[in-house]
């Protein structure tokens, strides 16, 4: 994970041949520890399944009928499919802080001392806003897939392909997650004195705009408790964006007054 102590550093006069070296170096540590993970990640495959199939098992029992409402493979492979799809999901967000530091450690001779500061603040904060986002998708999937098996016709059945089951999961979760690290990126654009805290404020009616349809979006029409709690979510979250990058303005504008010179009467 770490370089050996003895290891040579790489600096800018090194040629693209030691470059490209270098690289293959770092992707085959991020793809050891990608593959240790999914063999880790493999064990928990039961109770992620478990957790991501709890709807169903509500719907089931909401029916009174567990024989209309079940998971099922369509395929003779498909059991196998979905652990192994799991296990890849889980297992590149364990080893995430080993390859993360692959990529890290390749490019970060050729930053400067500022720019590793804000590259390091950028993941503290974004890796764990992704969490929080992917918990919040958690808690909005049951109430998708229990409201959408209302619409069930009487008298119909009502059978979950598995493997279609954890797309519409795992999509769900990272879909969310992301959207909650946009904000991140609008503070890393601020610091790259791309735009103004005022500029991304000036902005908050289209933000509240896109915040909503993107709920919308992602939740059923139907639920609007879980619309309404996902767009106030990444509201709040533009308003944090907008009020830091405000400060970070204050407090450049501030450094800059002092460096400059007094002016002469």
């Amino acid at each position: 994970m770490f370089d050996e102590p003895n290891a040579p550093k790489r600096d800018k006069r090194m040629s693209l041949a030691q470059h490209l070296v270098e690289l293959r170096k770092r992707l085959m540590y991020a793809a050891l520890a990608l593959v240790v993970g999914m063999i880790v990640a493999y064990f928990l495959t039961d109770p992620i399944i478990h957790l991501i199939t709890e709807p169903i098992r509500i719907v089931a029992a909401s029916e009174g009928n567990e024989d209309k409402v079940e998971l099922m493979y369509a395929t003779i492979t498909g059991p196998f499919d979905m652990r192994l799809r799991i296990s890849f999901a889980i297992g590149i967000l364990i080893s995430a802080p080993i390859w993360i530091w692959q990529i890290w450690a390749f490019i970060m001779p050729g930053l400067t001392r500022k720019e590793i500061r804000y590259t390091v603040g950028f993941m503290a904060s974004a890796i764990p806003l992704f969490f929080a986002g992917c918990y919040v998708g958690l808690l909005i999937m049951p109430h998708v897939v229990e409201l959408m098996a209302q619409f069930t016709p009487e008298g119909a059945a009502q059978f979950y392909d598995a493997l279609l089951y954890y797309d519409f999961v795992f999509k769900l979760l990272v879909v969310v997650g992301v959207s909650f690290v946009l904000p991140v990126f609008l503070v890393a654009l601020n610091l790259a004195g791309v735009i103004s805290g005022r500029g991304i404020l000036k902005g908050w009616r289209v933000a509240v705009l896109i915040a909503t349809a993107f709920a919308a979006l992602a939740t059923p029409a139907a639920d609007v408790v879980s619309m309404l709690m996902l767009a106030g979510i990444l509201v709040v979250l533009f308003f944090a964006a907008a009020g830091l990058s405000m400060l970070f303005d204050r407090r450049k504008a501030k450094r800059t007054s002092t460096l400059l010179p007094p002016e002469v009467s």
